[in-house]
């Protein structure tokens, strides 16, 4: 069942081609810089807030933060949880994914059943989504014990797709891994692009406006970044996404452009 959360977010692309979600990692800011950051992020354009890092995080640090970005925004607040302690009753939704590409079932259904009952009990909308990760795969690849995906290979990131999609997943996350050296190539966006129905979410070594532009122009329905907030001060956050998410809209003009005219 589809939930208010979802809804919005399809209703975003639908409208825009592409969005972007600004991604707060709890153990890299303080509740006394996150109220600033969430709604400097709203203010530039992002359409939701995840929240969530690679590390374990305390759950009293998680639900401060959490709940100080839900009183400073009016975006949804998304949950991504990197294990059964990534859950907070103060967000929204929260991502309800399965690491396909991980070594270890714990990563891959064990976290998502032990996290069930919690999710229920706690109302939060959950959100399938299946979970790839490529490239160098950076910190979330070692604790999810993935075996990432070369960059070459875009076909293995198309049959993994392909795989969340006939599980009956909504959405797929293509990541590259928080401060990678590169983002995930256009070739392979596109390659997923072409032959998966879902929801795509690009995420991990994007930090320029040309980088973003590629990701949206390539087929991504949502841009991710995270690093650019945690570096500076937030005027130069501000600039950074900015630039960001124009870089997301002119990515998402081009491809409706190039659809028209093929």
């Amino acid at each position: 069942m589809v939930g208010k959360v979802e809804e919005y977010l399809l209703r975003k692309i639908q409208d825009e081609g592409a969005i972007h979600i600004t991604l707060i990692d709890p153990e890299k800011v303080t509740v006394e810089s996150v109220a600033t950051i969430s709604s400097e992020s709203e203010s530039c354009g992002s359409s939701a807030i995840m929240v969530g890092g690679t590390t374990l995080v305390s759950p009293d640090l998680l639900n401060d933060i959490t709940r100080t970005i839900k009183r400073s925004v009016k975006i949804p607040v998304i949950l991504f949880p990197n294990n059964v302690t990534g859950i907070s009753e103060y967000a929204d939704a929260i991502w309800f994914m399965s690491l396909l590409n991980s070594a270890d079932p714990y990563f891959i259904s064990g976290a998502q059943v032990l996290a069930a009952p919690l999710i229920k009990k706690l109302g939060l909308e959950a959100i399938p989504l299946g979970y790839i990760i490529v490239g160098e795969g950076g910190s979330a690849g070692v604790i999810g014990k993935a075996c990432p995906i070369p960059y070459n290979k875009p076909e293995l990131a198309v049959a993994h797709a392909l795989a969340a999609q006939f599980f009956g997943m909504r959405f797929v996350y293509l990541e590259a891994g928080s401060g990678a050296s590169r983002p995930v190539p256009a070739e392979m966006i596109e390659m997923v692009r072409r032959n998966v129905d879902l929801t795509l979410i690009v995420g991990g070594g994007i930090r320029t406006r040309e980088h973003a532009k590629v990701a949206a122009k390539a087929g991504a329905n949502i841009v991710v970044t995270g690093t650019v907030t945690e570096i500076g001060g937030i005027e130069e956050v501000k600039r950074r996404l900015i630039e960001i998410i124009e870089g997301v809209r002119e990515g998402a003009k081009d491809r409706i452009r190039g659809i028209h005219e093929s």
